[in-house]
């Protein structure tokens, strides 16, 4: 897979993290039973994501170890939704259930796939030197 476009798939689902979990299930606290105080704070995380993917975009160095980078950022994001989605269980409603274990799944297979790409360009370009 292309390295350059997992950047920008990282970046448009972040981009789509912050829109659900910001604004979309915010509205909808009731029915998807998250305070809105968590929503906003794992909707601002992802904003940096953001940054990070489209700077990695443009950039044409060490673009393994910054796909890497932004693995290793994708699953500490998910560890700390599921430790504050754990705090709040017994608030959190089935649908609220249902979106953040379906982002977190999704995030995960995007992490695994950019960590091994990465460790593929990272093993290439070693094998050069």
């Amino acid at each position: 897979m292309n390295p350059k476009k997992l950047f920008l798939i990282d970046g448009f689902g972040a981009i789509l993290s912050v829109y659900f979990l910001g604004f979309v299930l915010v509205k909808l606290e009731k029915l998807f039973g998250i305070p809105s105080s968590v929503l906003y704070f794992l909707a601002s995380i992802p904003i940096f994501f953001v940054i990070y993917d489209f700077y990695c975009y443009w950039k044409h160095i060490k673009i393994g170890l910054l796909l890497k980078g932004i693995a290793v950022l994708n699953l500490v994001y998910c560890c700390i939704s599921i430790g504050l989605i754990s705090y709040y269980f017994n608030t959190i409603k089935i649908l609220g259930w249902t979106f953040i274990i379906v982002e977190i799944i999704l995030i995960i297979f995007l992490a695994m796939i950019e960590f091994r790409v990465g460790e593929k360009i990272i093993k290439r370009n070693s094998s050069k030197n």
